[in-house]
């Protein structure tokens, strides 16, 4: 077995610092030659855009206003949901009113069943067939249903 052991064979050398800063000093005319070559090749596209930044501008805000109109209109609370909305209000409401009424005229008859003794009377002669004496009730017959049997023929 060799048991020699190389002497710097795993030292690193550091790199200096200086030195890269040297060489970004070195190189800096280049960088400031492409920096100006990419600012000529541009410069056209920018005086085009800057000279359109008016009508740039006004389609910007043509565009914005569209997309507003059609969001106010359509949108998730737009003039359309809230149209339907109102009409379902207004629907509601009478049926509201409706049943208002309803509920009254229930509460003044059951009041009137409760109190009055000519509405119960004339509930007990109606529903129960009732009658004074010396009256006679006369009850319309119940129409015969129709015979299934003679339909099937």
């Amino acid at each position: 077995m060799d048991f020699r052991v190389d002497k710097f064979a795993k030292v690193r050398a550091f790199p200096n610092p200086e030195e890269k800063l040297r060489a970004v000093v070195n190189r800096a005319p280049e960088a400031e030659a492409f920096a100006d070559h990419c600012v000529e090749k541009a410069r056209p596209f920018l005086n085009a855009l800057y000279g359109a930044r008016r009508r740039l501008a006004t389609g910007g805000v043509i565009v914005l206003t569209g997309w507003m109109f059609l969001h106010v209109m359509f949108g998730a609370n737009g003039m359309v949901v809230y149209k339907t909305k109102r009409a379902e209000y207004q629907k509601l409401q009478t049926q509201i009113e409706q049943l208002h009424k309803e509920n009254e005229h229930y509460e003044q008859q059951v009041k009137a069943l409760q109190s009055d003794p000519k509405t119960i009377e004339k509930e007990a002669r109606e529903q129960l067939h009732y009658a004074k004496p010396g009256e006679v009730v006369y009850v319309d017959p119940e129409p015969p249903k129709p015979d299934q049997s003679s339909a099937k023929k």
